[in-house]
């Protein structure tokens, strides 16, 4: 594709991030945006001239310019706006999760396999400057042999985000609380580094919100390379804490909070890595003001769905690759209802 790819949004709450991504694209036109509420559709057009506003999106979809709809929409509609955009000839860009159960999100895989159009899932930390050392150390084998990880998610939301989202909290549209909404993306992570799954054994609780689904999981997993790993989410951490990843092999030992890593030490470390490593990667920006290709956030997945479409490549994060958070999510809260160890085939 020679021309400009065409973008739309619909859904205006994290939607704007990708809404503004587009407009700001060398390679791409923002042609419109679809919202239920009129005064997020006039902001966006304030905002960007010239973008057309829909509440409609059925009739959106009409519109032969556009080539991309990113589906930002609470996580329950994922699937059937993303099916209906395809079957109407346009990629799709689905926000995180990909959906609440794997079910439904098959139903996107099926029905990128059944159109030809493209797939892509936002799962961006995956583009957090600190991950390309991490995962090259694992994957290359320098850190050894995987033994522990420790992953925790400790933000804080107030009672007032549950009751103004209207579906955030509740397990219809979220699919759950502390873990689906707010922890998937290091459920992500934790799979993207440690491998595999074979099993998860978990407790869950409301602790300090009024809210359907959980606010603190607490797991033990178990990888099919026999490492095991803790996973903690939570939404009730006063005043919202760390995010953080910590990775334990027979070479070597990395932590790390969101973007900043905070411990590097190998056996095999050359003088002075561990300060340069630490340095470098020190969650200021600096990493990403070193190499532009270390930028983050959703500008990039947007980016890349952009150049998917414009040079016909399969967009970063697939639906196959994103389902198996959603799966690890839901045995999460399956192990934690029943109190028994849920078991990956």
């Amino acid at each position: 594709m020679s021309k400009k790819v065409g973008y739309a949004v619909v859904g205006l709450g994290v939607g704007t991030a990708h809404m503004h991504a587009a407009a700001k694209s060398e390679n791409a036109d923002l042609i419109a945006v679809c919202d239920l509420i009129q005064e997020k559709l006039d902001k966006a057009a304030a905002e960007h001239p010239g973008t057309l506003t829909y509440l409609s999106f059925d009739e959106m979809l009409k519109n032969p310019d556009i080539d991309v709809v990113s589906i930002c929409l609470p996580s329950a509609m994922h699937a059937e706006f993303a099916v209906k955009a395809m079957e109407a000839g346009k990629h799709v860009l689905v926000e995180k999760p990909i959906d609440i159960t794997v079910e439904a999100a098959m139903k996107i895989e099926e029905a990128r396999v059944r159109t030809g159009q493209k797939a892509g899932v936002i799962h961006q930390n995956r583009n957090n400057a600190d991950m390309a050392p991490i995962r090259e150390a694992i994957t290359s084998g320098r850190i050894g042999r995987l033994i522990y990880g420790d992953f925790e998610v400790k933000w804080y939301r107030t009672q007032k985000y549950y009751d103004e989202g209207g579906w955030r909290g509740t397990w219809e549209m979220d699919g759950g609380g502390s873990l689906m909404n707010q922890a998937v993306h290091t459920v992500d992570l934790m799979q993207w580094l440690m491998g595999d799954v074979e099993s998860v054994t978990s407790q869950m609780g409301v602790y300090s919100h009024d809210i359907e689904t959980e606010d603190m999981t607490a797991s033990l997993i178990k990888f099919k390379s026999g490492a095991v790993a803790t996973f903690v989410s939570m939404t009730c951490a006063y005043p919202g804490l760390n995010t953080g990843i910590k990775i334990y092999g027979s070479n070597g030992s990395i932590e790390a909070d969101s973007d900043e890593i905070t411990l590097w030490k190998f056996n095999d470390a050359r003088e002075n890595e561990e300060a340069e490593m630490l340095e470098r990667y020190s969650g200021n920006g600096a990493a990403a003001a070193l190499d532009p290709t270390l930028c983050t956030g959703h500008t990039s997945m947007v980016e890349d769905m952009i150049n998917a479409v414009r040079d016909d490549h399969d967009p970063q994060i697939m639906p196959l690759e994103a389902i198996k958070s959603v799966r690890i999510v839901n045995a999460v809260y399956e192990s934690a209802r029943t109190g028994k160890t849920v078991v990956f085939d």
